[in-house]
């Protein structure tokens, strides 16, 4: 089984206003609702792809019980766990410019925590862990690689989609897959690169800190993947870019979805830029056959 953990998960309510003013009334001329988070997207993504996963996490009030229901309803496993508070609504406003304000999302306690640490505890050789997005100030930076130390003896395969010292200190546990993208990489090392081969460099960095597959995303300039077999890098397709939200948890799901069929690293990193690209090119996640129908113009390239 593929297991998502979004730890703070949210209603995306999408509203659209033309000629938005502030300090009065507007009119909305379409608006629509659906589960936000990162953990979230990749399990809508892969059940789109018709492969199943199980989505974990904290829900609590009104609002998360929408988002059970609505994933529910899309035929995706939860197991999620009830907190008090109600989860968090992000309202995304789109108008002459986008403007999107989050929210904080419920406090999470110590026992919540430790619910979760024994869900995880269960897995096995033959399940793979997504742990994706920012982690909430209620929360500890390291509460990632908390997670994977519950699961590392049963040699989980762990997919770690986070930034800063939240992804650098779950390294020591050998992640399956991280997804930096090329700002966060620079980030990461306090660098800016203006090479494929500085890049390149920097990612090798993280696979000797720990990681055993890196995937960065370059936008436009396509991806790279570092691995064990060595230094791939994947065109993109082209097209009009109408979404970027999601569009990197569909590369993590296209992958995933991909290898733990094959277990072909080559074949999931042209399926996971297919997905990203597929998701980027409409308004909502990516459907398999938007995906099959960009995956010739994926060209994989050894360096």
């Amino acid at each position: 089984m593929i297991y998502t953990v979004t730890l703070n998960p949210s209603i995306d309510y999408v509203v659209k206003v033309e000629d938005f003013r502030l300090g009065t009334v507007n009119r909305v001329n379409a608006d629509y609702k659906y589960p936000g988070g990162k953990g979230i997207n990749v399990s809508r993504v892969l059940k789109n792809m018709g492969i199943k996963s199980k989505a974990l996490g904290f829900i609590g009030g009104f609002t998360g019980e929408y988002i059970k229901k609505y994933l529910e309803a899309e035929g995706i496993e939860t197991d999620f766990i009830t907190v008090k508070g109600d989860t968090r609504i992000n309202i995304k406003l789109k108008a002459d410019e986008e403007t999107e304000i989050n929210g904080a999302g419920p406090d999470i306690t110590e026992e919540n925590i430790n619910v979760l640490f024994e869900k995880i505890s269960k897995l096995t050789s033959k399940d793979y862990l997504v742990l994706a997005g920012n982690v909430q100030k209620s929360l500890s930076r390291d509460i990632y690689s908390k997670l994977q130390e519950k699961c590392i003896n049963n040699d989980v395969k762990v997919v770690v989609d986070t930034t800063g010292e939240s992804l650098i200190v779950t390294l020591k546990y050998n992640p399956f897959l991280i997804k930096p993208n090329k700002e966060e990489l620079g980030e990461i090392f306090g660098v800016e690169m203006n090479t494929q081969e500085e890049i390149i460099l920097y990612a090798k960095k993280l696979r000797e800190m720990g990681a055993q597959n890196v995937i960065i995303s370059m936008a436009g300039e396509g991806a790279l993947l570092v691995c064990k077999s060595g230094v791939y890098h994947g065109s993109v397709p082209k097209g009009v870019v109408k979404n970027s939200v999601g569009a990197g948890d569909s590369l993590i799901a296209g992958f995933i979805a991909s290898y733990s069929q094959n277990l072909d690293i080559e074949k999931a990193f042209k399926m996971g830029i297919a997905s990203g690209s597929a998701t980027a090119f409409s308004l909502d996640l990516c459907k398999r056959e938007d995906v099959e129908k960009l995956l010739d113009q994926v060209k994989i390239n050894k360096i």
